[in-house]
């Protein structure tokens, strides 16, 4: 979204993120996967002129696409509403339109994270949920997350099952996004072994079967935290129980 020379520069790092991808694929440690991507630039910043920005945005996440294909790989933008252009989800599936490679860039869905593009944070004119809502009202948040997915499921090619209290978090320089909870936590707001099924599954129930690689993120711990065992059990109990509602067995 910066100069010319920012640009350019970004479609370097995916040149190089894309060569040490390969060199992983071939040492066989890395049969599938796809590269994250981001706009690098804060909602802030982008708002300064968004229409611009975001045709901007667009043409680096293009040109970083034809990178992608030329090494046989996929970029995947990050839905968090830290990222501007990509802070709200009707402007993440506009970008991703606007860029026009679905087979080659496309959506990477965190539970945590795209949970706050429901409450519109960044971007209340798109909230699909009031303010001051009642998270207890299960019907009004499980319709708000049918809209959510709907829009951006045809895109997603990778998808990090998590948690999320819906509170947002910022360290240092980074701006405020959505904010991971333990699996367990009282205050997490998602079911989510029925909400994950919403990315994995379509409007009909059946089961998409796009995504090859499924992980739990829970980047805002503590060393403390993530040294506990108990940790650990947690989050595997809670994968298990993804699986076990929507995963499959491939033919061999």
């Amino acid at each position: 979204m910066g100069s010319e020379a920012d640009r350019r520069q970004f479609v370097q790092q995916v040149r190089k993120a894309c060569r040490i991808a390969r060199k992983l694929r071939d040492l066989g440690a890395r049969p599938y996967g796809v590269i994250r991507i981001d706009s690098a630039a804060s909602p802030g910043e982008w708002a300064k002129d968004p229409e611009g920005n975001q045709r901007k945005i667009a043409e680096t996440f293009r040109e970083a696409g034809r990178v992608a294909m030329d090494h046989n790989e996929k970029l995947a933008a990050e839905g968090e509403i830290c990222w501007g252009g990509m802070h709200s989800w009707r402007r993440m599936v506009q970008l991703l339109e606007m860029v026009n490679m679905p087979d080659t860039v496309g959506f990477q869905a965190d539970m945590a994270h795209t949970l706050l593009y429901t409450m519109g944070y960044n971007a209340p004119e798109d909230a699909l949920l009031p303010d001051n809502f009642d998270w207890k009202d299960q019907g009004r948040l499980d319709e708000a997350l049918r809209k959510l997915t709907g829009a951006l499921r045809p895109w997603t090619i990778d998808f990090h099952v998590a948690q999320n209290n819906a509170t947002v978090h910022g360290t240092g320089s980074h701006d405020k996004t959505g904010r991971h909870c333990l699996a367990t936590d009282p205050g997490g707001k998602l079911d989510i072994p029925r909400h994950a099924g919403y990315w994995l599954r379509d409007e009909s129930g059946n089961l998409t079967k796009k995504f090859r690689h499924i992980c739990w993120d829970g980047c805002m711990f503590s060393n403390e935290t993530m040294m506990k065992q108990q940790t650990w059990n947690d989050i595997l109990a809670a994968m298990i129980r993804v699986r076990d509602q929507h995963g499959w067995q491939e033919a061999r």
